[in-house]
Parts: C-alpha cells; structure tokens; sequence
C-alpha cells in the first residue's frame, strides 16, 4: 500500500490544472509512473490494490485498472494473479532522483563545433511572432483576401487531389516557378524564366544558401554599413569574413569594393529600399557593382525583400535585370507582401546555379508544401497579388505619414525621424543622450517591440536610434503606440 505522502503526491498530479487535457486514467498513470522514475517506489514494492486506490482517488476501479494495465504495458509494474501489482525487476536500471541530480552537478560543458557556437552566440533571427507596436517588417494580415485564398485553395485541392498531398519537386512547383518568373519580369525588370527560379520557405534560407553554397569558411564578403541582421548572421554562421562598406544618400559606396586591400568572392545588397536606411542604391552604382562582380568573377547577392512598397514613383528595376553576365542571384518574399504564415520565398538564379543550390537546398528541407504553392501561383495568375500589393501600398503610405507627424510631435525632444521612400519601417535616431539598449529593452516590458540600430552596423561611428515599423498597425494604433513610447522615454530621460 502506498504512503500517505506516496498516496498524496498521486492526488496532486492527477489534480494539477497542468494535466486536465489527459483522461483521468493517464493522469493517475502518470503519476505512479513518476513515483518510479523519482525511486519513490523501489523495485519489487506492492501498488495498492485497484479497488483501495480507486476509493482513496474517489474513482472508479476500472480508471484504476486502465492506468495499471499501460504501466504494465510500458513495462513499469508486473502483475501476478493472486497476489497483486509490485514495481517491475526491470525498473531497477532506471535513474534515480539522487543520481540525476549528482550527475547532472557533474555534467561536461556544453561543446559545440565552431559553426555552431557561432550560431549559438549569434542568438539566431529573432522573429517578431505577433504584430506588436513597431515590430519591423510585419505585413497587415488583417486586410489580407482571405475568402479568395480559401476559394483557391478549394479549387487546388479539387483538381489535384490527394497527388497535393505529396512532395513537391525541390526547386517548386512549375506553376509557381513559371507565375513568379512573369512577375519579377514585368514588376522588377528581372531576367528570369521558371527554369531559374527556385521556390525556398523564406529569404533567410536563400541567404543561408548562399553563404554555404559560393563561400568557404574563412572567405569574404563585402556587406552594407548598416546591414540587414539576419544577413549577417547567416554570414557570420558560415565563417564568412564579412567587411563592412559604408552607406551614403545613393546606397553602398561601391568604389569601396574596387578599392579594398583584398579581394572579396561576393557582395550582399538590399538595393531597392536599402535596409535598415531605406536608401535607393543609384543607377551608376548598380552599373559599377555589375561590371565589379564581372572582373573579378565575384558574385551578386540582391535581397529585393520589400520592393513591392516604394511610394515615391515607380520602384528602380532590380540589379539582376541589368546584369547581362549572370552574376546576381536575386532573392525574393512573399512574407512582407503577403503574410509571414506562407513560408515562401525564392531566388532567381544565373543558369550555372540552379542545380547546386537545388541540391543543397535538399539538405535543409528537402521542398516546399505544395498546396501553398499551388493556391499562391493562382493567387498570381489571376491579378489578386497584384490587385493587394496596390491596395497595401496606398494603406502602408499613409501609415507612413502618419507616423512621421506623430513622431515629430510626441517624440521631437529624443528621436529624429528619416522618412524612407519605400519599405515598412521608418529610422529614427536619437537627438539627445538616451541609452538605445535599456530603451528597446522597457519598451518591450511595455509590450512594444523596437530594432536597435546598434546592432546592425559594424562599425561604432553611427547615431543611436531604433526602427519603427508602421505596416501593421491602423493610425489609432501608432497614435498610442507613439505616446507609449514617448512616456518610456521621458521616463529613461527624468532617470538620468
């Protein structure tokens, strides 16, 4: 028969709010189970009889007996005719509180292999999971056509059948390969053809790709001053040296790279809406970077990741576009244009690269889900991407002017707003002595979400500040949002 304390340690787990999703007769299961594990219960101990325990848990006997018939299952307890349930001969070999804790105090160091301590050190890419005030990059999923997405797939679903269901060819489906193609030509003055494109769950794979795929650890790779962090963190993860090239109004400052001391086997971009500045690279940078990555057979990586929203005229076509020697690799979303729940992202690639990458994009996921492929290329073909994109464009424009005035009239006395032209996020920098840090990290106590611009250069000659991103939330939304932070700051600023 069990202790009182035995018999009230089964009460306490099987009434734990924590296990109320289990049935009652694995709750009880459970719990003697763990009465073994801990060596509560040594080998060869005698379990109560079915009908006592059920009276004493005030259930009934057959509960009782389902939950010792599993724990004999699993080998816990044997059972004997006549003469009742005793813990198993085999639970000896189990460890003990006692041991797990001693061996646990004694336990070796973590070691991991350089890349990954890397990894680990670097923190990975921290998504922001739910559109919290200013969290950067986050689309308006609220406005997005959700009956027509559903339509779609409903009828994806309906012609393809249960052959859906299956894995899809790693470069992606041909007709999304072939919608996305006809895209990126007539909006982004691409060069592409499905035969080039290859379908990815997300942008940051394609830079993971890249890094992995062109470069050797210990190799460079010239990078935009500031730059886009999961960029660099994919970067860094690869054992690339990563050398730092300074922005100005028109972008990169290109005659950096001819310029350098020592060559470099790539160069990272973010060309349309430069990231975090929103700078445009200029025409005869472009030119220059092309005719660079030719020279010295060096290669291009464009991340067009936000292209879609430039409110300023017409977007500048893509370096990939006007590279006529088959040196860029152009990495595109549908995260920012769309909604992060769709994993979709792709690359156009040069000829010469469509079967390694293929083939190494086997190693991290093998494909991509074909019926969101699928509802997506529909989605395209039948001008309901297009038909968004312009809706969100005029609704991310006014979100746009509507956070410079409010920053301009409840944050003046800290932060200096720089007003891009295109993207989901504005830069600010601050005018007075605020420490960026603690301000991002009371801010998120406060249930806002700010990006430090700290971290994303690599060099120390910069102005402390933070993005805000506008794209998610209606103008009632920023107004709070704004005088939130402006009392954080006030707060940080009264500290001092």
């Amino acid at each position: 028969m069990f202790k009182h304390a035995q018999l009230e340690s089964v009460k306490a787990w099987v009434g734990d709010p924590a296990h109320g999703a289990l049935p009652l007769h694995a709750r009880i299961q459970r719990a003697i189970r763990q009465l073994i594990l801990d060596g509560a219960l040594d080998v060869g101990k005698p379990l109560p009889a079915s009908r006592a325990l059920a009276n004493s848990l005030g259930v009934s006997r057959d509960t009782v007996e389902s939950a010792y018939s599993q724990l004999h299952a699993e080998g816990f307890i044997e059972r004997r005719v006549g003469s009742g349930s005793f813990v198993s001969q085999r639970a000896q070999r189990l460890p003990r509180r006692d041991v797990a804790q001693d061996s646990g105090s004694q336990r070796a160091p973590l070691r991991l292999s350089q890349r990954g301590a890397a990894i680990y050190r670097g923190g990975g890419v921290r998504d922001f999971m739910i559109p919290r005030p200013f969290a950067p990059g986050v689309p308006d999923t609220r406005s997005f056509p959700l009956q027509t997405w559903e339509r779609l797939e409903r009828q994806v679903l309906k012609e393809y059948g249960t052959q859906a269901l299956l894995h899809s060819p790693p470069q992606g489906m041909e007709p999304l390969r072939r919608a996305i193609a006809d895209y990126v030509n007539l909006e982004r003055g691409a060069r592409a053809t499905p035969e080039r494109v290859l379908v990815l769950t997300s942008s940051q794979q394609a830079m993971t790709l890249c890094a992995n795929v062109l470069l050797d650890p210990g190799e460079r790779i010239f990078i935009e001053d500031p730059v886009y962090h999961g960029a660099r963190k994919a970067f860094d993860a690869a054992g690339l040296e990563c050398v730092a090239v300074p922005l100005d109004a028109d972008g990169m400052q290109v005659e950096h790279l001819r310029a350098a001391k020592y060559p470099a086997k790539a160069v990272f971009l973010t060309p349309s809406h430069q990231f975090p500045t929103g700078a445009t690279l200029a025409l005869d940078r472009r030119l220059a970077v092309i005719e660079w990555a030719q020279q010295n057979q060096a290669w291009i990586i464009e991340d067009d990741y936000d292209s879609e929203f430039h409110y300023a005229g017409k977007p500048t076509a893509c370096v990939q576009g006007l590279d006529a020697h088959d040196r860029t690799l152009y990495i595109g979303t549908f995260t920012k244009s769309l909604f992060p729940g769709l994993r979709i992202g792709f690359m156009v690639l040069p000829p010469q690269l469509v079967a390694p990458m293929t083939a190494a994009r086997t190693l991290l996921d093998g494909h991509s889900a074909p019926i969101p492929q699928l509802t997506l290329a529909r989605f395209m073909e039948g001008g309901h991407f297009g038909a968004h994109v312009r809706t969100m464009r005029a609704v991310y424009a006014e979100r746009r002017d509507v956070l410079e005035r409010l920053v301009r009239k409840h944050l003046a006395d800290f932060v200096e707003p720089r007003v891009p032209t295109g993207g989901m996020q504005m830069p600010c920098v601050f005018t007075r002595d605020v420490p960026e840090h603690e301000a991002i990290e009371t801010a998120h106590r406060a249930g806002i979400d700010l990006l430090g611009l700290t971290a994303l250069h690599a060099s120390s000659r910069h102005k402390t500040g933070f993005l805000l991103g506008f794209a998610a939330h209606t103008p009632g939304e920023l107004e709070i949002a704004v005088k939130k932070l402006a009392d954080i700051l006030r707060a940080l600023t009264c500290e001092r």
